[in-house]
């Protein structure tokens, strides 16, 4: 006989849980992740994406979060992603709903489930304009661009930009790598 299905954590217990507790977890369709601590690279990346995004959401009326805020996808989805721009209210105080822009710094701890259950959630997020996944490991950036109904993706490296619509700012890769300490 098989086991009993048991069922996952529900929305308002993960908040509780989140509230008491020190470290932080996504909740994965109703299972608790624990998230992994970041590298220099990562954090490096991390601090020279929201230097360029911040103003430019600023100046629309938006605001860039980094790394502590959390995105509900779904009632028993909920992530902490590494950046993200919002411009829509959010009917919690306790997450966001309706990012424009959602960014990812991939490590080897996190690019599975960078690339698989947060995509797939992500890409259906009416709001979103664009993902994108920053590499740590070599100067990559991939995007993932809405096109009408749908998202086109570019992989782009050292020579290429990358214009966001949300915030409107250019990405130049070769800039956004400048002084970063690659896999570390």
């Amino acid at each position: 006989m098989g086991e009993p299905a048991r069922k996952g954590l529900d929305l308002e217990a993960y908040l509780r849980l989140e509230e008491e507790s020190p470290w932080r977890h996504h909740l994965v369709e109703g299972s608790l992740w624990a998230m992994a601590g970041a590298g220099r690279a990562h954090n490096q990346l991390l601090t020279r994406l929201l230097l360029r995004l911040a103003p430019s959401a600023l100046a629309q009326g938006c605001e860039a979060y980094a790394a502590d805020r959390r995105l509900k996808v779904a009632e028993d989805t909920v992530f902490y992603p590494d950046l993200m721009v919002v411009c829509a209210p959010s009917s919690s105080p306790l997450y966001e709903e309706a990012p424009c822009l959602l960014v990812e710094i991939l490590s080897p701890s996190t690019e599975a489930l960078d690339r698989g259950k947060k995509l797939w959630h992500y890409l259906r997020l009416p709001s979103l304009t664009a993902y994108l996944l920053v590499h740590t490991e070599r100067v990559a950036l991939e995007a993932y661009l809405r096109e009408g109904e749908g998202f086109r993706y570019l992989a782009l490296g050292p020579g290429d930009a990358l214009t966001l619509s949300c915030p409107p700012v250019t990405l130049e890769v070769a800039a956004l790598y400048e002084g970063v300490r690659l896999g570390e």
